[in-house]
């Protein structure tokens, strides 16, 4: 929506400043660790503590960590910073968000409340989270063009994520767990043009941006609605498939399981859950890497996903074939993984048995 060189410019320099940061600053660290590993054990246990105890004091670590909260914080705040600049054309911007949408297709709850450990933090430090601010949906999705910055246009990380999952079932109805602005959603609608496609998401401005691009796409086999993903509202067993993209890190361990109770309730006898996320390989510099990046960037449950064995909790609800996988965000992503800091990507799978 916005056409200014000058934000245009910024925003560039943020994002080039990240690819110096995603690329030599962090060979430079990794380098460091692992002169550091080779000199000197320090007779600690492998883990994230140990390089923490190995490097975390180093010069390189600091400034590290402080180009990656402080570009983030860029991305956002100032004159040319995301919201600010979408700030001007707040009233452009909300007419749009505003326009009538087909019956059905959108449905906000006037007296949602949100949950307490959603409101109080500025996730991924989106200035006042993206459910506070009308306009807050719109500045998410720019602000989802930079996330990863490694990201090339060979093909749609969402699109490669419903590649896998309808590899495992075409279902009549689907359910996208946090949807957001309904960029995960849209995939879905698009493959399974004779199903429904239901998205739910706590962020009301979120929502209406999903249904305003529905809408101006034609869309007539999806709708989102305000709900929790812990409470749908929907019936039982009443989805073949239930997905989420980016979602469970951002809820603290029993809202997870929570989550994935409120998934095996909806889900139908035989139906698949396949959630995009992150956990980290087993490479102790990876998850410390990954640990800090929650810690710097506003996202405190990243850790505790990790650490929570998720596998564990969902054979404990009654989930077969549990699966757990790395997920190629791009073509050669993998292969770049501890040559360039990116998101430890990873596809969590599992059936509710047939009756």
């Amino acid at each position: 929506m916005i056409r200014d060189p000058e934000f245009d410019a910024y925003q560039g320099f943020v994002l080039a400043a990240k690819l110096y940061w995603t690329g030599p600053m962090f060979q430079e660290l990794k380098a460091r660790y692992e002169d550091r590993l080779a000199r000197d054990h320090k007779g600690l246990p492998p883990g994230p503590e140990r390089v923490q105890a190995l490097i975390g004091d180093d010069t390189t670590t600091r400034f590290f960590g402080f180009m990656e909260r402080h570009l983030q914080r860029m991305k956002y705040s100032g004159r040319l910073g995301l919201h600010p600049a979408h700030a001007v054309h707040r009233e452009a911007i909300e007419g749009q968000l505003n326009a009538p949408v087909p019956a059905g297709m959108l449905e906000i709850d006037p007296d949602f409340r949100q949950p307490k450990y959603y409101s109080s933090i500025d996730i991924h430090q989106h200035p006042g989270g993206v459910w506070s601010d009308e306009i807050a949906g719109v500045v998410y999705e720019r602000g989802a063009r930079s996330t990863t910055p490694l990201m090339s246009k060979d093909k749609d990380l969402h699109q490669r994520f419903t590649d896998i999952v309808l590899a495992r079932k075409r279902p009549a109805r689907l359910l996208d767990m946090g949807c957001g602005f309904g960029k995960s959603t849209r995939s879905f609608w698009e493959e399974l043009r004779e199903g429904e496609v239901v998205g739910v998401d706590l962020a009301a401005p979120c929502l209406k941006l999903a249904a305003q691009d529905a809408a101006a796409a034609q869309a007539r086999n999806v709708r989102f609605v305000q709900r929790s993903a812990t409470d749908t509202k929907m019936p039982d067993a009443s989805f073949g498939v239930v997905t989420s993209t980016m979602l469970l890190h951002e809820m603290p361990p029993p809202v997870i399981k929570d989550t994935l109770q409120e998934a095996w309730r909806v889900l139908e006898p035989g139906g698949w859950m396949v959630h995009l996320d992150f956990l980290p390989p087993d490479d102790e510099f990876l998850t410390w890497m990954h640990y800090g990046h929650g810690r710097r960037n506003n996202e405190p449950f990243m850790e505790p996903l990790a650490r929570m064995g998720i596998d564990g909790e969902m054979e404990r609800i009654g989930f077969t074939d549990v699966e757990i996988m790395p997920f190629e965000e791009m073509a050669g992503a993998l292969a770049l993984q501890g040559k360039k800091w990116r998101f430890p990507w990873t596809v969590i799978a599992a059936r509710k048995p047939a009756a």
